[in-house]
């Protein structure tokens, strides 16, 4: 599937930016212009079921042929939060970004408890203002906005597509490119004794002190500083 994308600035180098489940490109508001004026042009996709792309159906498989088909080879740096870094790991081969950066990423998906299970995430489709307000305190209001509006657009049989996932450990046996982890405080994702894991397997891990799972709305400082030396 050809996906939507969304482009700052015209700089010589390549950045490319992969959202994670519910978003689309617009969660990137902050980070993309910050990229282009660092000399970037930023290429931002709309997986599919997100934002202005195709509905389904749904595998992280076929997200990640989607950046294939999508994005362009040999970028200077890649970026995939949560389900973008699912995605990102499984295309990275492929898309060969001189450096890959993965934020809070999908690697490892809880099983649910009972009451606990897909259905209920993709409930969070109908979530109003003051509950997205009151789970991201940190946010800025215009993050809450564009939160609303991404989940008007979101297709919320994605969250229900990754209930075989979860339980499963998806941790990359080694870093394709020169790859770092940036992790939230804490992460309920990559768990302490997965992220010394990475680290022997030749991952750079970073912890974004405070931030939550979305570190670049919730600490946008933070996100650009754990990014010394990668961008």
């Amino acid at each position: 599937m050809q996906l939507h994308t969304h482009t700052w600035g015209d700089g010589d180098r390549v950045a490319l930016l992969v959202h994670g489940i519910m978003a689309d490109h617009r969660t990137w508001r902050r980070v993309g212009p910050a990229l282009a004026g660092a000399g970037y042009r930023v290429i931002a996709v709309d997986l599919r079921g997100h934002g202005a792309s195709g509905r389904g159906p749904y595998t992280p498989e076929l997200f990640a042929d989607d950046l294939v088909e999508t994005l362009p080879a040999g970028a200077d740096l890649a970026i995939g939060h949560s389900l973008g870094g699912l995605t990102l790991a499984l295309a990275v081969d492929r898309l060969k970004p001189r450096r890959a950066v993965f934020s809070d990423p999908a690697w490892h998906l809880a099983a649910p408890e009972p009451g606990f299970g897909p259905e209920l995430f993709a409930a969070f489709k109908t979530a109003g203002r003051e509950r997205i307000r009151a789970l991201n305190p940190r946010w800025e209001e215009a993050d809450v906005d564009v939160e609303l509006a991404t989940l008007a657009l979101w297709d919320e049989a994605t969250a229900l597509s990754l209930a075989p996932l979860a339980g499963r450990n998806l941790l990359p046996a080694a870093p394709v490119v020169p790859s770092l982890v940036q992790l939230a405080d804490p992460s309920f994702l990559i768990s302490p004794e997965h992220a010394a894991l990475l680290r022997e397997r030749g991952f750079e891990v970073r912890t974004v002190a405070g931030a939550g799972h979305t570190v670049h709305r919730d600490d946008f400082e933070g996100f650009m500083a754990s990014l010394d030396g990668w961008i």
